[in-house]
């Protein structure tokens, strides 16, 4: 009977001790750290405009106008919802996902044909064979944030047609708002949307 309280006890002892470290002090210890090192991560890396949150560099949005640079395909619609889908109750919240399309389901086929035939429509002056493929495959969260630059380049016409600006000055904002690979390696250069179209929206006189 001792020895099973002795086993008890212990078993007890080191549940309790695993509890409060793994989970009080350690994440107590890593919210302190990354407030302290990396705060704008740590809150989301949130982005502001006149004052206000108007998003994150880590999630995209849906940009419907055409002076605007548009984003990846999205299962999820990147959660864009509206006052009366709120008030239905047909918006349920943020999500996260892909369409999990098997290369064999004909639905991805007919997805990514629309999306082409969307593109094609917004984007007369470009041909199907030059529409990069970030913007006709859809990203496993569907909030990617993130363009390839070729992506980004091959809307020029239509921003610039639409906004007013030049074809220099997107290239230029296109470049300010590109992500290098990491230490030169890996990953890809991508360009960040909202980041794009915040300055468009500057330049063009809509945020100041």
């Amino acid at each position: 009977m001792k020895k099973y309280w002795n086993a008890l006890r212990t078993a007890i002892v080191f549940a309790v001790t695993m509890i409060v470290l793994c989970g009080i002090v350690y994440p107590l210890a890593l919210t302190g750290v990354s407030q302290l090192l990396f705060p704008k991560q740590a809150n989301g890396s949130l982005i502001e405009a006149d004052g206000k949150i108007v998003g994150s560099a880590l999630v995209g949005q849906d940009f419907q106008d055409a002076r605007f640079f548009k984003g990846r395909p999205s299962a999820v619609g990147y959660n864009t919802y509206t006052e009366a889908k709120k008030a239905a109750g047909t918006y349920t919240g943020p999500t996260s996902g892909s369409f999990n399309y098997a290369p064999s389901n004909p639905a991805l086929k007919q997805r990514a044909e629309n999306d082409i035939q969307a593109f094609l429509k917004a984007n007369p002056t470009t041909q199907r064979k030059d529409i990069p493929m970030d913007l006709i495959t859809a990203s496993g969260s569907g909030l990617d944030p993130d363009i390839t630059p070729e992506g980004a380049f091959v809307q020029v016409a239509r921003i610039a047609k639409a906004s007013g600006l030049t074809a220099a000055e997107l290239h230029a904002i296109i470049k300010r708002s590109t992500s290098s690979k990491l230490f030169g390696i890996f990953g890809e250069e991508r360009v960040n949307v909202l980041k794009c179209n915040l300055e468009i929206a500057q330049k063009i006189g809509i945020l100041s």
